[in-house]
């Protein structure tokens, strides 16, 4: 079993409410992905080895939003830098097996800093943290929906300007998806936006991937047309999910993502067998189906 959701610490209890379910955008993603990668993870939690790209993000997440603790003029690229080895050993005081990933025919702890710091000074070219003040980091958000969905998640980052306008940022230590593939991107980004204007009332006006891994950003201006589509697209995919539960039916969906799987011993698409489903299904827990979209399980 993983560890408690970091959704728990920060939830509002919904009192009152019999919740149907809860989804995060990473979740959602999951069951379009594949419905039995989803079970896997949510319903039956079996563990997963983090990956050094996965702990990557985590790490250049973590830096990003330290950052912004010092004074405008010292968000530099080689401050970053400073603070890269700190919060390394940081993440090691919490999760020691991390340093299990190092060494054999994996890449050593030197070289993979080298491109944590690689893509720490990539960020520089795309924007300059002097100027900017973000009102949130590692926000938590949630809403719940007229249908009695829980939505919750994590935005990286969140800008306020002077006239209340709402900018929402997430940072991508990969790179940039090709044009057919930037509605996907932009489904997370939309999946803030309509918590955030279901909560506070106001639509953002710009949704922004920074991707870290080639330097580019990806931005959009969302309208209420948009959040109302994507407030029917999350409520039918906790339909099928909840179609899956009742029928027991968890069939894989293979794609070129299953190379990044870690559960391909356990799927008939690779010759294994799905496991049975645990005698007892978890009683649903609105906190428990949530957690950060890049981190230390993300593929």
């Amino acid at each position: 079993m993983p560890s408690t959701s970091p959704a728990e610490s920060v939830s509002t209890p919904v009192d009152g409410v019999e919740v149907l379910g809860a989804l995060s955008p990473s979740r959602a993603a999951d069951f379009l992905t594949c419905p039995l990668m989803y079970r896997y993870r949510t319903i039956d939690r079996l563990p997963e080895q983090p990956s050094v790209d996965a702990v990557r993000g985590t790490l250049v997440h973590k830096v990003l939003e330290d950052l912004f603790d010092l004074p405008a003029t010292e968000r530099t690229s080689d401050r970053a830098a400073d603070l890269l080895v700190p919060s390394w050993g940081t993440l090691l005081d919490q999760a020691p097996e991390l340093a299990e990933m190092f060494g054999g025919e994996g890449p050593d702890v030197a070289s993979w800093l080298t491109s944590c710091r690689e893509v720490l000074t990539r960020y520089f070219t795309l924007e300059d943290p002097a100027r900017l003040e973000p009102a949130e980091r590692e926000l938590y958000v949630e809403a719940l929906l007229s249908s009695k969905l829980l939505l919750r998640g994590f935005v990286d980052r969140l800008d306020i300007a002077a006239d209340g306008r709402i900018r929402v940022v997430d940072y991508k230590t990969g790179r940039s998806p090709g044009p057919e593939f930037e509605a996907k991107a932009l489904f997370q980004m939309r999946f803030y936006a309509l918590v955030i204007w279901r909560t506070r009332g106001v639509v953002p006006a710009m949704l922004q991937l920074v991707y870290l891994g080639n330097g580019e950003l990806l931005r959009y201006e969302p309208d209420e047309a948009d959040l109302l589509a994507t407030e029917r697209k999350v409520e039918a995919i906790w339909c099928a999910v909840s179609e899956c539960k009742e029928s027991g039916d968890w069939r894989p969906r293979r794609s070129r993502l299953c190379s990044w799987c870690s559960f391909q011993k356990h799927c008939p698409e690779f010759g294994g067998t799905i496991l049975p489903l645990p005698a007892r299904l978890p009683v649903p827990d609105p906190a428990g189906d949530l957690d950060t979209d890049e981190g230390l399980t993300a593929p």
